[in-house]
């Protein structure tokens, strides 16, 4: 049988030698004090924030950005005082003051987007999750490998100074003892209810719809589906990528495992019957091979709210969120110790990218760590789409047959 590690080889550090030129022999060397020559694929809100963090860092040019909505083209210029906007990322990618980009489109843009960056020489931060498929994956970490790119998937925690503390005083010391579930939950996210503002129900003449849908079906211009893709999985994987993506990253990272087994879930449009097809409340379940397992839950009902991942062992439990944890031991009176995050936790996965560019050490989230931890997700909505349970090898990556 297979096993994990030549695969992992292949993927990680596989085909630079496939190609008779490399990216590094097209790309700028960076010194500690030069600034990243920056372009922006996808200038939508997080699009928009993000930029502002890299701004933030005085260690970054924006060069270039680009949209199908050019209004959103022209909101990010004004604040970079410089660069040239696009509607084609292709186009972006020709641009010669250019060393990185940020990818924020919807999640059906980022294997292509990821992928024509990385073969054009730029050093790619893309938001999570890396996929829209559980296929791409394995092609964006040929890309990143062959090209020799750095590669920063948006799951910031993996860069979070209370998550890395956490691992380190709790996981590696075997605290928890023996771990046997990973609880994670993210309910009432706003983003997922979004309805498109007035002003969009006509298209607008500088919105490129066309380009918009890009590799997804046609279809008329619908404002709702432009507006908030994340309620359509023609465009995302609704709550189980968008947010499990995150919590399921942390425990992989806690763990040191990201090899699910099996997946199981359950859900539907229970309540808001808008036309979306993700569903407005899920619970997915996967397996691991090491004796546990990990669960997902949300709803978009507003009676409840909070995200967190909560980890129990035989010896205690960890809670926890972005802004602190809390461990518990399960001695009797003990008393809880709490920790409060002490930064945000993009600004810190911003600053790591940005000095991986310039080290060329791999990224805290790598796009290998970045594409374990979307297949994960995929696989609960496969299960959840199919209505059965799934028997995954991790090793050959492959959904077993029944």
């Amino acid at each position: 049988m297979q096993t994990l590690l030549p695969r992992r080889d292949l993927l990680r550090s596989a085909g630079t030698a496939a190609l008779a030129w490399t990216a590094s022999s097209y790309s700028r060397i960076l010194g500690a004090n030069d600034k990243v020559n920056l372009g922006l694929i996808g200038a939508g809100g997080r699009g928009a924030h993000v930029t502002g963090i890299f701004m933030n860092t005085n260690q970054v040019n924006v060069t270039a950005v680009c949209d199908v909505y050019a209004e959103r083209v022209d909101k990010v210029l004004q604040k970079a005082t410089s660069g040239k906007g696009f509607n084609d990322h292709r186009k972006l990618l020709e641009h010669k003051q250019l060393d990185a980009v940020l990818i924020a489109t919807p999640d059906h843009w980022h294997s292509g987007c990821a992928i024509d960056a990385l073969n054009a020489g730029k050093d790619v931060y893309v938001e999570k999750p890396l996929t829209l498929t559980i296929e791409e994956g394995p092609k964006i970490v040929k890309a990143a490998r062959v090209n020799d790119r750095i590669c920063q998937v948006g799951m910031q925690q993996r860069s979070g100074s209370h998550y890395l503390r956490a691992k380190e005083e709790y996981f590696k010391t075997g605290k928890l003892g023996k771990i046997t579930l990973a609880r994670t939950w993210w309910h009432g996210n706003g983003a997922h209810l979004q309805k498109a503002p007035a002003s969009m129900q006509t298209k607008p003449s500088n919105l490129d719809w066309a380009r918009f849908l890009g590799p997804v079906k046609w279809r008329d211009y619908d404002p709702q589906q432009f507006w908030n893709f994340r309620a359509y999985l023609d465009f995302g994987g609704g709550q189980v990528t968008d947010l499990f993506t995150h919590w399921i990253d942390v425990v992989h990272m806690f763990m040191d495992q990201d090899n699910p087994i099996s997946a199981v879930a359950a859900g539907g449009v229970y309540a808001y019957k808008d036309g979306r097809t993700a569903p407005d409340t899920i619970n997915a379940v996967l397996e691991y091979p090491n004796g546990w397992s990990a669960t997902f839950e949300a709803t978009l009902a507003p009676g409840i709210k909070g995200a967190a991942v909560e980890v129990c062992g035989t010896e205690g439990k960890l809670f926890i969120t972005r802004g602190e944890y809390q461990f518990l031991s399960a001695e009797k009176g003990a008393q809880p110790v709490v920790v409060k995050a002490e930064k945000e936790q993009t600004i810190e996965h911003v600053e790591n990218f940005l000095s991986c560019v310039k080290s060329r050490k791999l990224p805290n989230g790598d796009v290998w760590i970045g594409h374990r931890s979307a297949q994960a997700s995929h696989l609960a909505n496969i299960a959840y789409l199919q209505k059965r349970r799934l028997k995954f090898d991790p090793d050959r990556e492959e959904i077993l047959p029944l």
